[in-house]
């Protein structure tokens, strides 16, 4: 029997000592929604008989969370085809990316993007990126106004890059605006799924928005009950400059960009842009 039946068990057992009672028989039935276990309990004679109390409810908080599962210890083939199975069927799950933990859900599925939102309970007007597998996926869901030479120096890494979308992405996913933010983590576990997913992947960062962002899986555990799964890839970072997130680039103007925001590679960024590829800053 699962513990946390045991667990509403034990609750029962302190109704009926609270009354007073013994040598009863009930006939009980389990059901479950996603945090409570609810014991339906149909008493075959009275309890007491001057109490006639034929049928109670106890409720328990279901114990359980969702167990993280450790990247350290997992096969990471088998990880990946977890994570993409919980995507198709329209979930959202929270992964490790070379930034911070991100929770991600499948673009082009419009329901699990509004389950994104409301995740995070974000802005239903602040657009989400999307994460692809490799450098050619940028040709497939944007208008690229760069070299691949530039795409290969920024790619995989702590940038998102701003472009013109492409008709073929959803048009209810950020249906408010014609760009697109595109990642590719320097992260292989990520890339992995999005490669296997065969569709980009919604990706933002794992906590509420507005709040700070998350470096371990603990620090967004008040998201656990509303995520599939939790894939846990350790600490991620060692210090408060690492909650920045990517660096947000608009490059959907030929021969300049815009920084959107600054993030954990900003001058690394600037420099490879300004000095490398001649690009104008435009403030």
């Amino acid at each position: 029997m699962d513990s946390s039946v045991f667990s509403g068990l034990g609750r029962l057992n302190q109704v009926l000592q609270a009354l007073n009672v013994s040598n009863v028989e009930p006939v009980w039935s389990v059901k479950q929604t996603k945090n409570k276990i609810f014991l339906d309990i149909v008493w075959k004679t009275p309890v007491k008989p001057d109490l006639n109390i034929r049928a109670t409810t106890v409720t328990c908080e279901d114990p359980r969370q969702k167990p993280a599962v450790q990247l350290s210890t997992t096969d990471t083939k088998a990880a990946v085809s977890k994570a993409v199975s919980s995507l198709q069927a329209g979930n959202v799950i929270a992964v490790p990316t070379d930034t911070v933990y991100g929770v991600a859900a499948l673009a082009q599925d419009i329901n699990a993007v509004k389950k994104l939102y409301a995740v995070k309970g974000r802005n239903g007007h602040n657009p989400i990126a999307i994460c692809v597998s490799n450098v050619q996926d940028l040709f497939r869901w944007s208008h690229v106004t760069v070299t691949q030479d530039l795409l290969n120096d920024l790619l995989p890494g702590a940038v998102t890059l701003v472009f013109r979308r492409k008709p073929e992405l959803n048009p209810e996913f950020n249906p408010f605006t014609d760009l697109i933010g595109i990642r590719i983590p320097n992260y292989p576990f990520v890339q992995q799924i999005a490669a296997a997913a065969g569709s980009p992947v919604a990706l933002t960062s794992a906590n509420i928005s507005a709040a700070k962002s998350t470096l371990c899986v603990e620090e967004f555990e008040n998201l656990w009950p509303h995520l599939d799964l939790v894939f846990d890839g350790g600490i991620i970072g060692d210090s408060e400059e690492a909650r920045l997130g990517s660096t947000v680039i608009n490059l959907s103007v030929p021969g300049q960009f815009t920084i959107i925001r600054p993030g954990s590679v900003y001058q690394k960024t600037v420099d490879i842009l300004k000095n490398k590829y001649g690009l104008k800053e435009f403030r």
